[in-house]
């Protein structure tokens, strides 16, 4: 019998990506989303991906009643990957309250049901925002959690101390979070990636519109960061090496190999790259010019983070394979096919 895992925010971007590579292992998935942030048809997607249908619920986990319920349908689950929350930080910082009620009280509702039905692991989307700006570089697991430089890094910092003092007042359930950087690129097919609904807040879905011509022109937010060229620099990761972390973590609760009921790793590629030093990769990857402005900083946002990822890599067992190039080749191609119309 296949094992079922729960992917929250399954229809979302990593989450879609994970779910290919979970059924591509022989995992039976079952997606909950309340599409505020992604399209129904990812769910076809992924079955022309992957040949297997998952089993999709629409719901918005903020709902205590309809997590419950749903929980009681799937009576055999034996994981949970909980990726649904809101993420965008300039927007976190305008609508502080908006974030704090999803994000905190879907994974309160999440844990209760965990703890009724019986399901014992938790895989939870983390952030290397929790490191908010760090004191040196580049970050490991032990460098301490700063102040968050915005509610989206604080509901992060929140969840993780939930998760925290959960596991450890109910032994029973097992919880890894995975820290990571920034997330780029799309899967190789180009039938899935970023789908941002509005104005994109991330840097690479906003590259690729500007080159659509979708965008009249990119904001490049600061150039007087003490940097290599004065943008911000970021750990960009593959979206695909990712997905496949999740899975290598989940594996671990399940197979009994965790060493604490609570674990976390950073996941990046331990390179910083710039913003300009991106939107030039991007331009050699494709081949196209892309329009951009430089703008003031935005609220919230870090000078520079990278990520150590020693422990992901020896402890975890992980590794990113993927490099800027392969990130930025398959963003655009999942951008063309998109607006084309032709997935």
């Amino acid at each position: 019998m296949m094992k079922q895992i729960l992917v929250t925010g399954g229809t979302g971007y990593i989450g879609s990506h994970t779910v290919v590579e979970l059924q591509n292992k022989g995992y039976e998935v079952v997606i909950v989303d309340d599409l505020s942030n992604s399209e129904k048809d990812v769910v076809d997607r992924i079955e022309k991906i992957s040949g297997i249908r998952p089993i999709f619920e629409e719901l918005d986990l903020v709902d205590a009643a309809g997590t419950d319920k749903m929980f009681q349908k799937y009576s055999n689950l034996e994981a949970v990957i909980h990726f649904a929350a809101f993420k965008a930080v300039g927007e976190s910082v305008q609508e502080p309250l908006r974030y704090y009620q999803n994000n905190l009280v879907s994974l309160i509702n999440l844990l209760n049901c965990m703890r009724k039905y019986k399901v014992q692991n938790m895989v939870f989307s983390s952030s290397c925002t929790v490191y908010g700006q760090p004191e040196s570089l580049p970050v490991t697991e032990n460098a301490p959690v700063q102040p968050a430089e915005s509610p989206y890094g604080n509901t992060k910092q929140i969840c993780e101390e939930i998760l925290r003092d959960s596991v450890k007042a109910y032994p029973e359930i097992k919880a890894i979070a995975l820290r990571y950087f920034n997330p780029v690129g799309a899967h190789k097919s180009a039938l899935i990636g970023e789908l941002p609904k509005g104005v994109p807040q991330n840097l690479v879905p906003f590259i690729t519109q500007t080159a659509i011509g979708l965008r009249d022109q990119l904001s490049v937010f600061g150039s007087d960061y003490n940097t290599v060229d004065g943008s911000a620099v970021r750990d960009y990761i593959h979206v695909v090496d990712l997905a496949q972390a999740h899975i290598i973590a989940a594996e671990r609760l399940l197979e009994g190999r965790n060493e604490e009921n609570y674990e976390f790793f950073n996941l990046g590629t331990g390179t910083g790259s710039s913003v300009l030093q991106v939107i030039n990769a991007f331009e050699e990857a494709n081949g196209l010019p892309v329009k951009y402005k430089i703008v003031d900083r935005r609220e919230g946002d870090v000078e520079q983070i990278w990520a150590d990822t020693t422990i992901a890599n020896e402890v975890l067992g992980w590794k990113a394979n993927r490099g800027l190039d392969d990130m930025m080749s398959s963003a655009w191609a999942w951008e063309k096919n998109l607006r084309e119309g032709d997935c």
